[in-house]
Parts: C-alpha cells; structure tokens; sequence
C-alpha cells in the first residue's frame, strides 16, 4: 500500500484503464466489467479490479492535471507491477478536422512542462507513447469500426490560460489538441521501462466552441471505452 492507494499489490491487475475522472472509472466498472470490486478509495480516487470478457484488468482514475497522473501513474508501475496502463480522457480540439466525439489516439505529447526535468533531469519536450499499444488500438479500432485520429496533443500545467496560442499549438506544433495528463503517464512508463498510451474522446473545440456537459463527459464516451476495452483484453 501507498498514501495514496490501500489496494493490496495482489488486487491491482497488470492492465490498467486510467481516466482521469473517478466517477468514470465507476461507470467503467459498473457497465462493463463483472465480479469488480472497489479496491481503493483513498482521497475518493476510485479504483476498481473485475473481468472484461473474461480477462481481467483494472480501471483507477487519475485525477485532473500532471501531478495526480504523475502520483498514481508512478506507484502502479513502480509498487504496484503494472505493466500497461491506458489513459481515457477528454481533449479540447484545437484541428478544424475534428469533432465532438471524435477519438484521438495519442501517439505522441507535447508539454511546455518541467514535470520530467524535475522528476529525472529530463528535458525532452515530446514523448511517445508505446507503438506496441497503439498497434492494437489500430487493428481494434479497424475490427471494430472505429475511425481514430493517430496524432500528437499538447499536455498542458495550466486550464485556464489567459492567453493560449492555438495556432502555434496547432499550426507550429502539430497538436491536434489540449489535455492534461498524458505527458506525465509517457514519462513514468518510460522511467519504470512499462508501457503506456492515451485514448482521449473530443469534448469541447477551441476553435468553433462547441462543449459537452460534465455528464455527458462523464457518461457518454462509450465508443472509446470500448476501444480501451477491447485493446486491453489482447494485452492481457
């Protein structure tokens, strides 16, 4: 166990869905996986263990922001001996292409942050996810129908900037949009030698200002959960 995490190291599964939001992690649960059980609810950052199509897996949530990520990401792999995780999450879309409910699949994070030259030294300012992962969200998302958007978004310290620069972000950068996590989750894979990706469904657009309600954040990303789902279960 951690300060922030009573689970016994046998409860937590070796895959792990990780959305940011812990209501979300209890909608994954409850409407997807059978015989789960809650096995952490420190701080109200809901983790629960159980069997997707037989195979089982774990869905934490993460909480908002680098830091949270940072925390969790970190004693699971480390403490914990996950060897997956895939983030879940919402994303504001900076790209005129993309649409409310669109999937990104995050192949690569672009932050301005110092979270991991603080951590380790490290100044790379874009990391990469796992190309193994993304590989089988490609040929899930094909078997299932899906059409995913492959690209690389910015991870953000900040969600209210006063001044943001879309168009550097996304002309200049090539991020297709903002979040808050998933740079801080490559960088932990990539320190404890695991593996690590992010699906994020567009909930708002910073261009045309379109936006979702909090319930509907919370409960209406079906498709890419089942994505995570499926992609998962093969992993396993």
């Amino acid at each position: 166990m951690t300060p922030h995490n009573e689970a016994q190291k046998e409860d937590i599964a070796k895959v792990v869905l990780m959305p940011g939001d812990p209501k979300r992690a209890e909608y994954i649960a409850k409407n997807y996986m059978t015989d789960y059980k809650l096995v952490n609810s420190v701080r109200g950052m809901l983790a629960y263990t159980g069997f997707y199509k037989g195979k089982r897996l774990t869905v934490m949530a993460s909480g908002m922001g680098m830091p949270s990520i940072g925390i969790y990401s970190y004693e699971l792999f480390k403490f914990y001996d996950v060897d997956t995780i895939i983030r879940v999450g919402s994303i504001g879309a900076y790209d005129e292409s993309l649409k409310i409910y669109d999937i990104i699949l995050a192949e690569e994070s672009y932050a301005q942050s110092t979270f991991a030259e603080v951590q380790n030294g490290n100044k790379e300012k874009i990391l990469k996810s796992s190309k193994e992962i993304n590989d089988v969200v490609k040929t899930t998302a094909e078997e299932m129908g899906i059409t995913i958007h492959p690209g690389r978004i910015y991870s953000s310290d900040v969600f209210y900037q006063e001044h943001p620069n879309i168009d550097y972000l996304n002309k200049e950068m090539q991020c297709l949009g903002t979040e808050m996590e998933s740079f801080a989750l490559y960088h932990n894979a990539q320190v404890c030698g695991k593996k690590a990706t992010c699906l994020v469904t567009v909930s708002d657009h910073l261009r045309t200002h379109e936006e979702l309600s909090a319930d509907k954040r919370e409960k209406s990303f079906n498709t890419m959960m089942e994505l995570a789902l499926n992609t998962a279960i093969k992993l396993i």
